[in-house]
């Protein structure tokens, strides 16, 4: 008898207008979405190869390494992050690595093109987050109290047919009629990647596969939640002005709503205040730099004395930057430490929300999460090490912190060559992290389908049908 529910309420729905439509409009804008994020990986990649190139260019001429006074560095373009952005056009892309010193990002893509930041890239989040939220709600407003009001009901279980089993397909049938529905435009967009020359890994595909159940996963959040409100109500118009009600305290002001709280709750220094601690402290070390080099005496150390300068100069240096490292260390930990015990308060609050969850279980598992910035940086730092030993054995010193550096010696300078220089190389974090970053907003999304589920269950089950 199932089975019999099953089919009619498959039929029923993909019979009906408003399936056909909001179907059309929601294949439209998942395809649209992956050929966008297509086109704008190519884009990307092409600007990436250029920013490079041009990197060396600037270089070329220069007869000795120490004229180098920085080697750039890109987060280079990955293919998920265009088809679910999270931070990764709000972050900066570029790092002037130095040999040594605080290492800072800048260059955001939105930076570079503000018109983005104002209407922001069109994305499988946004139409899972908005657009698919709204077409669930649409399709199961009326699912009990649209057949109320239009008899069906009330005939249908005059036929002796149990409530448990007329629900339970009732939900069936929704769900995999629209699952199927969605499914079928994802794997045409997921067709168009190779076919439009963006190649992904096995763990690209892997990530994806995750993001588009985590989709799927809200998706069911809105339709289990629409059968459950109009299970509770007796008019479709009672039932459709609940859910848009929830919809947009869901999607629009919850998650906004205890970010603001968040920062109520949790003061954290500004980036100002705590830059400007570091230039106080920076310019107190340099004027004791500045007078040791005025006490300077040759003591015969070296074969030349412009060469114990250099040394000297070198020696200080180190001296200097190790206290500004502790001392910058010491004031981004704190300034860290509050931003984590923020975030940790707002994520908790926004999770009341599947919104939320959903934002942030997709930008995990594509690796465009807040964790970008940090896990940049560090890849830049394990990269200036390279750099740093690299820059050590062409010219003796590892450059940087305003050294004063001196060649010494009567050979004919010679042109270098930038191809020397070690390359950078990003590796994101690694799908096992990323996945049990998510676990957590994945496993809420599936709470929330068996929570409505149950909720819409249990409501009809003592639903009047008069």
């Amino acid at each position: 008898m199932i089975g019999v529910i099953i089919e009619k309420e498959i039929r029923d729905l993909i019979g009906s207008t408003k399936f056909a439509v909001t179907f059309a409009a929601a294949a439209l804008l998942i395809v649209g979405a992956f050929y966008v994020g297509a086109t704008r990986h190519k884009l990307n990649v092409e600007q990436d190869e250029a920013s490079r190139v041009e990197n060396l260019r600037q270089m070329e001429g220069l007869t000795d390494w120490l004229r180098v006074e920085s080697n750039r560095i890109f987060l280079p373009p990955q293919p998920l992050a265009a088809l679910v952005s999270g931070v990764s056009n709000d972050v900066g892309r570029t790092v002037s690595v130095v040999g040594r010193g605080e290492l800072t990002a800048y260059g955001s893509r939105y930076s570079e093109d503000p018109i983005y930041a104002a209407f922001r890239f069109l994305d499988l989040e946004f139409i899972f987050q908005i657009v698919l939220s709204l077409f669930a709600i649409l399709l199961g407003f009326d699912a009990v109290s649209g057949e109320k009001e239009l008899g069906t009901l009330r005939l249908t279980l005059a036929h002796a047919v149990p409530r448990s089993t007329y629900i339970l397909g009732k939900i069936a049938g929704a769900c995999i009629a629209l699952s199927v529905s969605v499914l079928l435009a994802v794997a045409i967009g997921c067709l168009l990647l190779p076919v439009m020359g963006v190649a992904l890994t096995g763990t690209e595909w892997a990530r994806l596969g995750l993001v588009v159940l985590t989709g799927m996963l809200y998706f069911g959040v809105f339709l289990t939640m629409s059968v459950f409100v109009s299970s509770m109500t007796h008019r479709t118009s009672s039932s459709f002005l609940v859910l848009l009600v929830v919809w947009v305290m869901s999607v629009m002001v919850i998650p906004r709503a205890t970010v603001l709280l968040a920062g109520r709750a949790v003061a954290v220094p500004t980036a100002e205040e705590v830059a400007a601690q570091k230039a106080s402290y920076r310019i107190q070390l340099w004027k004791e730099t500045r007078a040791q080099m005025l006490d300077f005496k040759p003591n015969g150390t070296a074969p030349d004395p412009a060469q114990e300068f250099t040394q000297f100069m070198d020696s200080l240096t180190d001296v200097r930057e190790s206290r500004i490292a502790e001392h910058s260390g010491r004031l981004n930990e704190e300034r860290y430490n509050r931003q984590l015990e923020q975030q940790k308060l707002a994520f908790a609050l926004a999770r009341l929300s599947p919104s939320a969850s959903l934002a942030l279980a997709a930008s995990t598992l594509a690796g465009t999460s807040l964790s970008l910035a940090d896990h940049f940086k560090n890849e830049a730092a394990a990269y200036q090490q390279e750099y740093a030993a690299f820059m050590k054995e062409k010219t003796g010193v590892v450059p940087g912190a305003g050294m004063v550096m001196i060649r010494v010696g009567d050979e004919e300078p010679q042109p270098i060559d930038p191809a020397e220089l070690p390359e950078f190389t990003y590796d994101p974090l690694p799908l096992d992290k990323t996945v049990e970053a998510a676990a957590v907003d994945i496993g809420l999304l599936a709470f929330f389908n068996l929570l409505f589920f149950a909720g819409a269950f249990t409501a009809f089950l003592r639903y009047d049908v008069r």
